[in-house]
């Protein structure tokens, strides 16, 4: 959770809050999403409403029964609250997915869990754009609740999947 104490960053000079210690610190890649931490910082606009997205085009995980890897386009869409998503984190959140072994519906709904638990952010959707396992896509989409009123919501941009052409 973001705190009020603030620290000079080395790489702007500028000043980050203390509790993103990930961000602009050399940070291994996690070995799984349960050990990945989600960091968070104050909403520097938290009276207005508007939509923050992460795309994230090449996410992987492994096939939890064959351990064959798994591709999907993932788009992330939020409306803050208090707190919003540190974007390095979530990276590193993300590629920890990549030697870890889910189906396709519990790596898009435990994302979006794990971001609802750091953030606590108005609303949340999340669209996971699997490439085929068997010949056939599996997309899979999660929001937290209706999207409250005024909020504009913009198309997720990412076509079904049409193979070859």
């Amino acid at each position: 959770m973001a705190t009020g104490k603030t620290t000079k960053s080395k790489r702007s000079g500028g000043s980050k809050p203390a509790s993103l210690s990930q961000l602009g610190a050399r940070v291994e890649t996690p070995a799984s999403p349960d050990k990945a931490r989600l960091e968070t910082a104050a909403n520097p606009h938290p009276g207005a409403l508007y939509l923050a997205r992460f795309t994230a085009p090449e996410f992987t995980s492994l096939c939890p029964v064959t351990g064959q890897p798994d591709f999907a386009h993932l788009v992330i869409d939020y409306a803050p609250n208090k707190l919003i998503v540190e974007s390095k984190s979530l990276k590193l959140f993300l590629t920890s997915f990549r030697n870890h072994g889910a189906f396709h519906e519990d790596c898009t709904v435990t994302i979006a869990n794990r971001i609802v638990e750091a953030a606590a952010p108005r609303w949340l959707r999340i669209g996971g754009y699997w490439y085929p396992r068997g010949g056939m896509p599996i997309d899979v989409f999660y929001q937290t609740g209706e999207p409250p009123k005024g909020l504009w919501l913009p198309d997720q941009g990412a076509p079904p999947y049409r193979g070859r052409g």
